[in-house]
């Protein structure tokens, strides 16, 4: 039976085992995570949060992460400013970024989600307000909320992926796992 862990990755760790590129030691999944032979499916940001499963078998593997089977992914993003319905429609829509047309995203405004403090914390602006959005997307490109948020006019301050298909990181801790059924 394959192996899946769904890992909550804190901010600052990378998304892969060693760190062979980096003269100063940074944090990765081998401080966290003990199990032999399961990989990442998909990638996190360095500056992101959350949602990271891991498994032992390429065909999951391959279901998860590959952009041709459109798992949704859904993220707990704050953003700068205050996004009214235009901007939200643009979402809704998809976005032009340099690397073509995103496809339409699933977004709405939400209260500020009950989440750990993140270290180093958010930056706070007196004079620019911030919300909060959950915004779910069936592709996975490079960076591509912080880029979708950007091009409405709303950079990303803070990005937690929440949940991946039925798979979610609802009571787990930051640097825990837990193993669940594939």
């Amino acid at each position: 039976m394959p192996r899946l862990l769904l890992f909550n990755k804190p901010y600052g760790v990378m998304s892969q085992f060693t760190d062979a590129r980096s003269e100063s030691a940074r944090p990765t999944l081998s401080d966290f995570i003990d199990v032999p032979h399961v990989y990442p499916a998909g990638r996190l940001d360095l500056d992101s949060e959350g949602l990271l499963l891991l498994t032992d078998d390429g065909r999951l593997q391959s279901r998860i992460a590959d952009p041709r089977f459109k798992m949704p992914k859904t993220y707990l993003v704050q953003v700068e400013g205050d996004p009214q319905a235009a901007a939200l429609d643009q979402l809704r829509r998809g976005v032009r970024l340099k690397d073509g047309m995103t496809l339409p995203a699933q977004v709405e405004l939400i209260d500020p989600p009950s989440l750990w403090p993140r270290d180093p914390p958010v930056r706070f602006r007196k004079s620019v307000p911030d919300r909060w959005i959950s915004l779910t997307i069936r592709e996975g490109r490079n960076r591509q909320v912080r880029r979708m948020t950007a091009a409405i006019g709303h950079p990303t301050l803070r990005l937690v992926r929440w949940r991946i298909g039925d798979w979610t990181i609802d009571g787990l801790p930051p640097g825990t796992w837990r193993e669940v059924r594939a």
